[in-house]
């Protein structure tokens, strides 16, 4: 398979080919080989895990096409060279002396030094108490030295005026509330239904039902806004804002009356519910519970839990130097700690791994390989739209569609398994089947061939096939094949059905491989040829010389077979061709360039679709008048009568992708048409609903706790006939 190797920046990518069994360490050396980077300097990340020596890919779940970071370390002496010439100019810079700003009292229009006010934390935006402590002019402008109301620590500082107003302190009555109203709310954005900081809100709707405000929330001072917020002040405190006013024309006694306010906030520590003239080990220290010497306390860097000096055992005389401190309860043994680019502890299922005969030999290198193909890549998706045991055809899978690799069909659902050649079940029936001319025995006349059961083979060391060595037996997948047949099931001599038309069908799928047995194999890849049944089976000799179960099967498909004239004109109108993996043009191209070799350049699919002359897809007039009927989608339907599609299959992507629900990134179920026109399933919006989200999924648009729900049932019909079978699957 191959993967990605980008650097963190993103300006460098390469493309190596490897196996799922390769070492991280044999990783490296090919990187070096490309990038010119010593393996010593590489960190490798995957899906947020660091890539360690002595592990493989498969230990990571690397996957084809797959990206790994590469950041690369820095060399140490480089920057200690840069940190000796930067200390050079900090010493030369500190001659230089720069003139402290002269800061005077000065006098406001609208405040004076003890003033109650309400401040804007500008970290979380809320509005919080303080009072004024210093009226100064700085670098010509007034600026007024605020301290927080709540706690003993809090150091004063600066803020420019339009950070402060008066303190809020008149209540307004509920029903005094009317749209465009700009009150001051107690709203807790994580949790509504708890306690939370104040905010500015602009009433756009009251509901005095239930006492509650839909509006715009204001955060912060620049006004970043949360529209459509719903809240539901408790205790009834919803404050009027103060706007300043001049000095002059103030009560003598204002400020006294708006000290002795205090509004609620969210309760911090439980323990002792914010009280701060109590001792509590939850919020202070966690040792003696004071709040004495805050200069002598240290904060853990892993619980953030507070210690004096002096409570420490054995107490410090001073701060450590350390760049991290942890606390006795945080501090792990060091011995026990995994250090960055250290190996990780081996797992159960490594070290039994490990513990084998071969591996006793040789621990740090396994001689059993998987190879660099892809049919030990893995699946990097899974089909949904249908479920495994789905008989008959895949919907959106049209006869001849062809992909490069075998893998590819499992992923599409045409053929789950990635090596096995019939998939079914031993107490139901078989469901796929691929003809590779793996088997001496099998006979290929197209619409009808002869198909030789699995097993009976020594498969023992990794082999993918080898010679008939035992006979086989007509059980597990070769019984599933067997029960498509309308006939008696009979493990002996087998049977015969004279309705065959009647038996469950089998889809089949024929490889490349075939080729050199076969003239109706394809040339490049693996094809799916259609529906067949099962005419009959039996044991006979095989030219082995051992017991084989063979099967004939006869198409039973009304679409052409892809290798009829008709078949293959079909073909060409619906825009089928090859389809190769993500990836697949840039790593042929990569591998060209390092093989230095002449070759034929590989086009790619849109290169192809400019030489061939395709028709347009065209929908059936039965479906144009259902499509004609959902006028709720209207918008999305005139935009695919005015494209024109390569084929039927990029018309299904196309409609696919654009009724995907968003929340469960499926194909609409049952789907409903919200006012802003986009589709969501009747499940996920209830859902949603249940979580008391009135709005869009897509897009937000707000909607009524008590929106109707109603199907679409044109768009319904529309789906099931265009892709038949995938409601029962969900």
């Amino acid at each position: 398979m191959y993967i990605r190797i980008r650097t963190v920046d993103g300006k460098k990518e390469q493309i190596l080919t490897v196996s799922k069994l390769t070492f991280i360490e044999d990783l490296k050396n090919e990187i070096k080989k490309v990038l010119d980077i010593e393996p010593d300097l590489q960190r490798l990340f995957h899906r947020g895990k660091q890539l360690e020596n002595g592990y493989k890919l498969f230990d990571y779940n690397v996957n084809l096409n797959d990206v790994i970071l590469l950041n690369v370390k820095i060399n140490i002496d480089d920057v200690t060279a840069k940190k000796t010439a930067l200390s050079e100019a900090d010493e030369k810079n500190d001659s230089v002396v720069i003139p402290e700003e002269t800061i005077v009292d000065a006098e406001s229009l609208y405040y004076r030094v003890g003033d109650a006010i309400d401040c804007v934390d500008q970290a979380c935006g809320a509005w919080y108490e303080a009072t004024i402590q210093r009226i100064i002019n700085l670098s010509g402008k007034i600026q007024y030295q605020v301290k927080w109301q709540f706690g003993d620590r809090e150091e004063p500082f600066v803020v420019e005026e339009n950070f402060i107003r008066p303190r809020a302190y008149k209540l307004v009555n509920f029903d005094d509330l009317r749209r465009g109203l700009k009150v001051m709310i107690n709203y807790n954005i994580e949790e509504p239904n708890e306690t939370g900081l104040w905010y500015d809100l602009t009433v756009q709707k009251v509901l005095r039902s239930v006492k509650s405000i839909t509006g715009t929330l204001h955060i912060g001072q620049d006004y970043e806004t949360v529209k459509n917020c719903k809240v539901r002040p408790q205790l009834d405190e919803i404050f009027a804002i103060e706007k300043p006013k001049l000095l002059k024309d103030r009560d003598k006694n204002s400020t006294v009356e708006l000290k002795s306010t205090r509004r609620r906030l969210p309760i911090q520590c439980k323990n002792c519910m914010d009280d701060l003239k109590i001792n509590c080990t939850e919020c202070a220290c966690k040792i003696c519970g004071e709040r004495r010497n805050p200069e002598n306390i240290l904060l853990c860097d892993e619980c953030n839990g507070e210690y004096h000096l002096q409570c420490l055992n054995p107490p410090l005389s001073k701060v450590p130097d350390e760049d991290y401190w942890y606390c006795p309860s945080c501090k792990n043994d060091e011995n026990e700690i995994v250090m960055v680019g250290n190996k990780l502890r081996d797992s159960k299922k490594r070290k039994n791994r490990l513990a084998t005969k071969e591996d006793r030999k040789n621990k740090d290198r396994e001689k059993r390989d998987w190879g660099k193909g892809m049919a030990c890549a893995g699946r990097t998706k899974h089909c949904t739209i249908v479920a495994e045991n789905h008989r008959g055809a895949i919907p959106n899978v049209e006869v001849g569609m062809c992909w490069r690799y075998r893998i590819q069909a499992s992923e599409a659902g045409v053929h789950r398994p990635p090596v096995s050649g019939i998939h079914g079940r031993e107490n139901d029936c078989a469901y796929s089947i691929v003809l590779s001319g793996g088997y001496e025995d099998d006979v290929d006349n197209g619409e009808e061939f002869y198909y030789t059961g699995s097993g009976g083979r020594d498969l023992t060391g990794n082999k993918r096939t080898a010679v008939q060595s035992c006979d086989q037996v007509l059980t597990l997948s070769n019984k599933a094949l067997a029960l498509n047949c309308y006939a008696e099931f009979d493990s002996s001599r087998g049977a015969t059905s004279d309705d065959w038309m009647n038996g469950i069908p089998v889809r089949v799928l024929r490889s490349c491989k075939l080729a050199k047995h076969s003239k109706f194999a394809p040339k490049e890849g693996i094809r799916y040829d259609g529906l067949y049944k099962v005419v009959k089976y039996y044991p006979e000799l095989g030219k082995s010389g051992f017991k084989v179960w063979r099967y004939v099967l006869r198409r039973d498909d009304p679409t052409p077979a892809p290798w009829t004239e008709e078949g293959k004109k079909r073909i060409k109108n619906l825009g089928i061709e090859i389809i190769y993996p993500d990836g697949y043009f840039e790593f042929q191209e990569t591998k060209k360039k390092s093989n230095q070799k002449k070759r034929k350049a590989i086009t790619s699919n849109e290169e192809q679709c400019k030489r061939t002359k395709l028709e347009n897809y065209q929908l059936d007039d039965d479906i144009c008048k259902i499509i004609r009927k959902d006028k709720l989608n209207d918008k999305f339907w005139q935009e695919f009568s005015s494209r024109s599609f390569k084929g039927k299959v990029q018309f299904l992507k196309d409609v696919t992708d654009t009724f995907t629900c968003v929340c469960c990134q499926e194909l609409v179920l049952k789907p409903i048409t919200t006012p802003c026109t986009h589709n969501t399933c009747l499940m996920c919006l209830k859902q949603s609903f249940e979580a008391e989200i009135y709005s869009c999924p897509h897009c937000r648009f707000a909607l009524s706790g008590n929106y109707k729900m109603e199907v679409n049932k044109n768009l319904s019909i529309i789906l099931e006939t265009l892709f038949p079978g995938y409601e029962k699957c969900r």
